[in-house]
């Protein structure tokens, strides 16, 4: 029997469209242009322009779009910046199970090769984002363990490399090839998510681009290895350590993982989005006010404890506020909502958002799964002692409880406003990917992407 690397392998490679649900076909359609509207959003983030500058001088040539700009860069710079931009407000989907951004690695790298190499059809992109988000996925499922290393960039490099793969029409032996080189390229610390650097977004782009280069050493025939997964120092034996990736590949095949993503209905961490819903519900119920509060508690897995329990602190960093539920809940209930302008400027060092944010805290449940997100418990404590509690089993905009169609064209709207320069009225794009199966290029679809002058 072919190793569980090689089956993967064959998976990635032999994946038709003919082979995708209906169901699964809709939500790559859905989560292609939720991707699509949070990475032109992130190309307005301040930190952007050191990064720009930065990656200038890695190289000439103008092969690829950055997006929302009229900016081309070389293409493995390219992907790099628009797979940052992706995932640099915390907002993009994810697999809750594996604990990971698949598209923020795999769909720039697919596009990248689109604007290059011309005459991919929309069936061709659905199905390599299919087979890029099974593998990132399935690899990620495996593990028995909490993130000790930061899976969105180093599982979701290996889903980008699938993906590719099947793109470029690879056998089973090439693709295992890749995965070999992404291996020896393979990066993502957590150091990163614990000082709340944008360090953590960066190390998307690093694997995306990654990405590239193994598909491109696998496709020139450079020698590779055989076992880069399962091996005695491959992927899984030495990032996870605790792995049974056959448990993981068990209805590989029957269901797309793409159908099994989330959305991020609020530019914070996954983690964060369950308090955010409970101060949301309850304000909504018992018409409190921000000055009527004296207490937020908020109780879930240990996994959230590990992501989101940070102190407040009264300047903290972008990356550092959206990942503290102290600070996120804070905002919540000084406006209601959560907007991603609430991690930029002035924002962060707002001394009511520092008072408010002193009143929360967090503890943790006796969940055993270590990358479980729910269920969590908000309990709001008033002033005059009354206490207030939200039970959420299911995290809003999972697969079990969508957002709305209506919710996502509010949330793509409003990235959309957020580009950093002026965009297209986004109803062609929209037209675009709901139709991609008919699409014969993705031309018209990537020059939405350019800004209006």
């Amino acid at each position: 029997m072919p190793s569980l690397d090689l089956q993967l392998a064959h998976h990635a490679s032999a994946l038709t469209f003919a082979a995708l649900t209906p169901q699964a076909i809709e939500r790559a359609k859905v989560f292609l242009l939720d991707t699509l509207g949070v990475g032109i959003a992130g190309g307005s983030t301040p930190e952007i322009q050191p990064l720009l500058k930065a990656v200038r001088g890695w190289g000439e040539g103008a092969e690829v779009a950055v997006w929302g700009t009229a900016l081309k860069l070389p293409r493995g710079q390219a992907v790099l910046v628009n797979a940052y931009q992706i995932h640099c407000q915390e907002y993009d989907c994810l697999h809750e199970g594996a604990v990971l951004h698949a598209m923020a690695t795999l769909l720039p790298v697919l596009l990248a090769e689109a604007q290059v190499r011309g005459g991919v059809t929309g069936r061709a992109l659905l199905t390599a984002l299919a087979a890029g988000v099974d593998i990132a996925c399935t690899i990620g499922l495996a593990s028995n363990l909490g993130l000790r290393f930061f899976r969105p960039a180093t599982s979701g490099g290996f889903g980008a490399v699938a993906g590719l793969a099947n793109l470029r029409g690879f056998d089973a032996d090439t693709t295992l090839a890749a995965f070999g080189h992404q291996l020896a390229q393979v990066s993502g610390t957590m150091q990163a998510h614990t000082e709340g650097s944008v360090v953590l977004p960066l190390q998307i782009g690093l694997n995306a681009r990654a990405a590239l280069q193994s598909c491109d050493l696998a496709q020139a025939g450079f020698p590779s290895l055989q076992s880069p997964l399962t091996g005695k120092f491959g992927y899984l034996t030495m990032f996870e350590t605790d792995w049974d990736l056959e448990r993981a590949m068990l209805g590989l095949g029957q269901q797309s993982k793409i159908a099994e993503l989330s959305h991020k209905p609020y530019p914070s961490g996954r983690a964060t989005h369950g308090g955010v819903e409970g101060v949301t519900v309850l304000r909504e119920q018992a018409k409190f006010s921000m000055q009527d509060v004296a207490e937020i508690l908020v109780l879930g897995p240990p996994l959230i404890n590990h992501l989101v329990n940070r102190p407040p602190v009264q300047n903290p960093t972008p990356n550092y506020a959206r990942l503290c539920m102290p600070f996120v809940l804070a905002k919540v209930l000084q406006h209601g909502v959560l907007d991603a302008m609430h991690f930029r400027g002035d924002a962060l060092s707002d001394a009511q958002t520092y008072a408010l944010a002193c009143k929360v805290v967090m503890q943790v449940d006796d969940n055993p799964n270590p990358n479980a997100l729910g269920p969590q418990v908000v309990r709001v404590r008033l002033t005059d002692g009354t206490v207030l509690e939200h039970h959420i089993d299911a995290m809003l905009a999972s697969p079990t409880r969508p957002l709305s169609p209506e919710a996502c064209a509010i949330k793509f709207d409003r990235c959309w406003q957020l580009a950093s320069q002026p965009m297209h009225p986004s109803v062609r794009l929209k037209e675009l990917v709901a139709t991609l199966e008919q699409r014969p290029d993705l031309e018209d679809l990537l020059s939405q992407m350019a800004p209006k002058y």
